[in-house]
């Protein structure tokens, strides 16, 4: 006998357009509602959308009834139904990640059917879908019960390297084409982070070459003229990949983009190839995450790509890989110490200290090479806080006290004069 029904859905405004899901978990014998899950997720389509609801309504089951749990899937998705059924191929290449993600978690249960249902019979979802997408075009977070609110906690405590889903508007349209998914930005996507979060979208860059190029001057610090134009140094994230997704330490690891991480990429590449930018040259670690992204923007800008070893994201040591609770667990006394204090590292890894002083020594050259330019330098959460922090003039530990999202942008100047100044800090606006 079936113990739990998932009901789920996701739609977009505009296909592709401002997205959301829904899903809703109720008891089998009686129809009791169990759990609730909503979300919006940038701007996507509908079938992205609805495998987003799907996997929303699988993890719930799992959290309700742990593993070997009986459910049975409704949805009034035909394309997803009959995908997840092994009916119908998957030939979208940017459903499959989210197809096979699902089915990592289908394995897990015992799904006893996959039913197609009317639209009328999935209201509950669909109306959680657009809970959700009508919170995020307001700029709120959806919460459960159908109110919403500010950013939403990250589950468990901080530390660096991970992501998640997603912002965003948007009801439902029909229809099963649909395209590869167009980049979603996370709640949380950062595991350095501790408590409420809010997300931050400053204004574009202005960026002080394109600013010489189109008056003839440059702008100052704010208190006085520069002596020459400044060196803009773009700092871009790389996009999503599996560990980011789980919210794993993701430090030497070659972990690549997930389709959704390769639509980031895009979406930044679109953004940097167009004014007030001009890159004059595109700098990236030699991870393979941040290489192709960087890959992706210097195609569409039209520029070379140099690999920058020193941009590495740092070395978690024998972290890589696990979750902040693994590691909470198996390593309470390092963990601790590492959280406390910059200069101690992970076992057999590489304390924040060590790190700083690489990327310390990456900025100078890059500064002093490119004067004058606009670089963009394509790394991770690690060495970006530094550049940031360094450029404040704060203490390492105000590593603890910032966030950045996966993809998003940053930007610092560097003026002849001395001082650096930051324009802009975790950026996604060419993501939503």
């Amino acid at each position: 006998m079936t113990s739990y029904v998932i009901e789920a859905d996701g739609g977009s405004r505009g296909n592709p357009g401002p997205a959301g899901y829904g899903a809703v978990v109720k008891d089998a014998t009686d129809g009791q509602v169990l759990a609730e899950a909503a979300e919006a997720i940038g701007v996507t389509t509908n079938n992205v959308a609805e495998y987003r609801g799907l996997i929303a309504g699988l993890r719930a089951v799992l959290d309700l009834g742990g593993d070997g749990a009986r459910v049975a899937v409704r949805m009034d998705s035909k394309l997803v139904v009959e995908q997840m059924a092994g009916r119908w191929k998957i030939k979208n290449e940017g459903l499959r990640p989210l197809a096979a993600e699902a089915g990592t978690l289908v394995r897990r249960l015992r799904v006893t059917e996959w039913t197609w249902i009317p639209r009328e019979r999935n209201s509950h979802a669909d109306r959680l879908a657009n809970e959700a997408m009508d919170a995020a075009a307001k700029g709120l977070t959806w919460k459960a019960g159908g109110t919403t609110g500010g950013d939403t906690p990250a589950p468990g405590t901080p530390a660096p390297g991970a992501a998640a889903p997603a912002a965003g508007s948007g009801a439902r349209a029909s229809g099963t084409g649909a395209a590869r998914p167009a980049p979603t930005t996370g709640r949380q996507t950062d595991l350095l982070d501790a408590g409420d979060i809010s997300e931050l979208s400053a204004p574009t860059a202005s960026v002080a070459t394109a600013q010489a190029r189109s008056t003839g001057t440059a702008k100052g610090t704010g208190w006085a003229p520069p002596t020459r134009v400044a060196t803009s140094l773009l700092l871009l994230r790389h996009g999503e990949t599996e560990l980011s997704l789980e919210r794993r330490f993701s430090g030497l690891g070659d972990a690549e983009l997930t389709a959704n991480g390769l639509a980031q990429a895009s979406a930044a590449a679109a953004r940097l190839s167009r004014d007030p930018y001009r890159l004059d040259v595109v700098v990236t670690s030699p991870l393979k995450r941040a290489r192709q992204t960087a890959q992706a923007v210097a195609e569409q800008a039209g520029v070379e790509v140099e690999v920058l070893e020193e941009l590495r994201e740092a070395d978690f040591g024998a972290w890589e890989g696990h979750t902040f609770t693994e590691v909470q667990r198996r390593w309470p006394a390092e963990l601790a110490a590492w959280l406390a204090d910059p200069d101690v590292a992970p076992p057999g890894g590489e304390s924040f200290a060590e790190t700083a002083r690489r990327v310390q020594a990456a900025r100078e050259r890059l500064v002093e090479r490119y004067e004058g330019k606009t670089v963009l330098a394509v790394s991770h959460v690690t060495p970006i806080k530094l550049l940031l922090r360094d450029a404040l003039l704060a203490p390492l530990q105000a590593l603890y006290r910032m966030h950045l999202d996966l993809a998003c942008l940053s930007l610092i100047e560097y003026y002849a004069d001395g001082p650096a100044v930051v324009k802009s800090f975790n950026d996604t606006s060419h993501l939503r």
